[in-house]
């Protein structure tokens, strides 16, 4: 993999600004309010020709009463374990503070490069106050002003002189693209990121009860027990009332966004609440998108059970999602790790049966067959008369119908149609998309 770079530093001194500038997009959040980074972020950027992974990390605070700030400090620890250098951000506006002394205590105890980034330099008598941070004793230091880019050339001169000849980062990243992507999609505490960071095995996101903790997409390479796929964990998604805050209308976005990104979206519901009107929303989404997509039942384990608990459930929920329920349903519990490996195997299934390619001769030979067993009603006098069938070359399942009267087939037996192609050729978890055609 190549070189990577964490950005660490206490809360406001300007990371996710400075990020987002290396990244040349709006992809950390950026607020006024201390703490909006709350997990690590990452994203690659590129210099020279060299490019290099970055992490932007929450603002750390040692000692911190807060739960959040107590884990800000755990990520950063982490963020530091992982990257091969350290942009260490302090601001020269509130000049040195204690948490910047504890912070450079944390840091010079590593064995990583460490790039002392004052920020928030933009005039002469800022250079002249900012000279103090010398004190800390780091041998790389930088004046910047992450807002405007002025002085941050200097410093990725530095990390691009770091970096060893770029190794064969086109094709990983060719191969990383062709990789499955999963998107983990719900409401707030259903429990995403705890899913998330069982499957990985570590603690990739920070797990709380307070809803809406992960507020940012976040992008994790899965690889093993011979599977290897990507795993994008969203910000849970809110009615649109409830997004008052501007930071909870990004993590909306984001969440859409990492539905775009993604082949199959893991639709979490809690077995508790069931199914609301939001999740509806959000798997008819997801339909729209024509991603795959699986319902995972979690806290399952929570749920007092019966003989036919999951059979009545399961088909209670179908009935919720028609018409589109072929869907693979499973119950899980993120917390104690029951079903969550199947919940992956189904996923692959669900990949694999959203790129299947149909021959044109076995789709003739299967549809007219049942074309046959069941016409089309008869419309104003005419039978409507289907003579050939055709997949279309499109990211999702698509087929063409030739027929002579294409706008008088209706819904039902489009239903028809649709339901014998799922049966015959196993398009589980995939929307399929029909067009009828003038022959």
């Amino acid at each position: 993999m190549s070189f990577t770079v964490a950005i660490v530093g206490r809360p406001n001194v300007g990371k996710s600004t400075f990020f987002n500038r290396l990244l040349e997009q709006r992809k950390a959040i950026v607020d006024d309010v201390s703490g909006v980074t709350r997990d690590r972020q990452y994203g690659v950027a590129d210099w020279n020709g060299k490019t290099f992974n970055v992490i932007d990390t929450g603002g750390f605070v040692a000692g911190s009463e807060d739960v959040f700030e107590k884990e800000i400090a755990k990520q950063v620890l982490i963020a530091v374990d992982e990257a091969d250098a350290i942009i260490f951000m302090v601001d020269a506006q509130t000049g040195m503070t204690e948490l910047d002394d504890s912070m450079a205590n944390v840091l010079r105890r590593s064995t990583k490069p460490v790039f002392l980034t004052v920020n928030k330099v933009d005039n002469n008598e800022r250079l002249l106050e900012a000279s103090e941070f010398y004190s800390l004793g780091f041998e790389h230091i930088f004046f910047i002003a992450a807002a405007s880019g002025s002085g941050s050339g200097e410093l990725l001169d530095a990390i691009a002189d770091m970096i060893k000849a770029e190794d064969d980062a086109a094709e990983e990243t060719a191969e990383m693209s062709a990789l499955p992507k999963f998107a983990i999609i719900g409401q707030p505490n259903v429990g995403k990121s705890s899913l998330l960071n069982a499957l990985i095995g570590q603690e990739r996101t920070i797990v709380s009860d307070i809803a809406g903790t992960t507020r940012d997409t976040i992008h994790t390479h899965y690889n093993l027990f011979q599977k290897e796929f990507i795993l994008i964990d969203t910000a849970g998604i809110r009615r649109k009332t409830k997004v008052h805050e501007d930071l909870e209308f990004y993590s909306v976005i984001r969440a859409i966004k990492a539905m775009d990104e993604a082949d199959v979206c893991l639709i979490l519901l809690d077995a508790e609440k069931g199914i609301t009107a939001q999740d509806l929303n959000i798997f008819s989404l997801a339909v729209r998108k024509g991603k795959g997509v699986v319902v995972l039942v979690n806290k399952w384990d929570l749920v007092k059970k019966e003989t036919n608990t999951a059979k009545e459930y399961e088909a209670a929920l179908k009935k919720r999602l028609a018409p589109f329920s072929d869907v693979p349903i499973l119950f899980i519990s993120a917390k104690e790790k029951t079903r969550i490996f199947k919940a992956i195997e189904v996923g692959l299934e669900v990949f694999e049966n959203r790129r299947r390619k149909i021959s044109t001769s076995q789709l003739n030979e299967v549809m007219l067959k049942a074309v046959e067993n069941y016409h089309a009603p008869v419309v104003r006098g005419h039978a409507v008369k289907i003579k050939f069938v055709t997949q279309l070359p499109t990211a999702v399942p698509s087929f063409a119908f030739f027929c002579n009267f294409p706008d008088d087939i209706k819904t039902p037996y489009k239903n028809y149609l649709e339901n014998q192609l799922r049966q015959q050729f196993d398009l589980k978890g995939v929307p399929v998309r029909l067009f009828f055609r003038k022959k």
